[in-house]
């Protein structure tokens, strides 16, 4: 059997060993993070300014997580916000799993509201692209309960 010497950014996990995730992949991750913290208060901001209220970013129930609930009027907005190179990229990447993972964790959420599941709920999503350009689409996929 012959010894592998391995640098300690280097991973193989096709034979039971440790895995160990490279530095590059560890700044892109925190790189990564940062940018979508960034680009959800950039939407947050644009959306109270536009008269919605806040009422919770990266709520976090048993269905899975909402990066940002706000009320409009009696309506409780859920928003998704997705960052890419475009638009158009971000779009593609709210994928149909996610939908039904964000309405369940809404239905989650309003559950615990007085009015319950007869809230008014409406799905948006929050388009970010690489300049920082916000494009929301309102009712974005609100198909969820048919």
């Amino acid at each position: 059997m012959s010894e592998l010497a391995l640098k300690p950014d280097h991973r193989i996990a096709d034979r039971g060993g440790p895995t160990r995730v490279t530095r590059a992949r560890q700044n892109r991750g925190r790189m990564a993070d940062l940018s979508g913290r960034f680009a959800e208060e950039s939407v947050a901001r644009l959306l109270e300014g536009r008269g919605l209220q806040i009422l919770h970013q990266r709520w976090r129930g048993k269905a899975g997580e909402i990066d940002m609930i706000l009320r409009d009027g009696n309506c409780f907005v859920f928003v998704e916000v997705k960052q890419s190179r475009s638009h158009e990229e971000a779009a593609g990447r709210l994928l149909r799993s996610q939908q039904i993972r964000i309405c369940n964790a809404a239905l989650e959420f309003c559950a615990t509201q007085p009015e319950g599941l007869n809230s008014e709920m409406r799905f948006d999503a929050a388009l970010v692209d690489s300049l920082g350009r916000i494009d929301i689409l309102e009712n974005a996929f609100g198909d969820c309960f048919a």
